[in-house]
């Protein structure tokens, strides 16, 4: 499973030796520019987000997927593995890739930390987001209080 690190100007994805193998990564990091992240979302299942050729990669159905995926939509970064939850982060044309595609069961805490001011040291996104100090609930008026009274 990826590890995901996030600072106030990068998000880092490092890739295990296994993964690095299957994805034929020339570097055990990915680092994108947090400023290129157009949006993150959550998937039950990331299989179904895997589109176009993988060139190059790994690929056994159901058990792994890892490497690059081009496809008329864009380049896709893929680490997936298993029946896991995942996270599917796209970016700006201006990024290496057009998406990522990662299992990882830190997706929530990413899209959290992501709404965080980060600090400037690398940290791992589950423990940012443990962290964080959690925001006191908004208070709700009651309808009856805000319609006018009627004679």
């Amino acid at each position: 499973m990826v590890t995901l690190l996030l600072d106030s100007a990068n998000l880092e994805i490092s890739l295990s030796v296994t993964e690095r193998a299957a994805a034929f990564a020339p570097t055990s990091t990915i680092r994108v520019a947090r400023t290129d992240i157009t949006r993150v979302q959550l998937t039950d299942d990331p299989w179904t987000w895997l589109r176009g050729v993988r060139k190059p990669g790994t690929q056994i159905p159901g058990v792994i997927a890892a490497g690059t995926w081009h496809s008329v939509a864009g380049t896709d970064f893929v680490v997936v593995r298993g029946r896991r939850e995942g996270v599917v982060i796209e970016l700006t044309e201006h990024a290496p890739y057009q998406r990522l595609l990662l299992t990882t069961r830190h997706g929530l805490a990413l899209v959290k930390a992501l709404r965080l001011d980060a600090s400037e040291e690398l940290e791992e996104v589950s423990e940012m987001v443990a962290h964080a100090a959690p925001k006191a609930p908004r208070k709700r008026t009651p309808k009856s209080a805000t319609r006018p009274a009627t004679t």
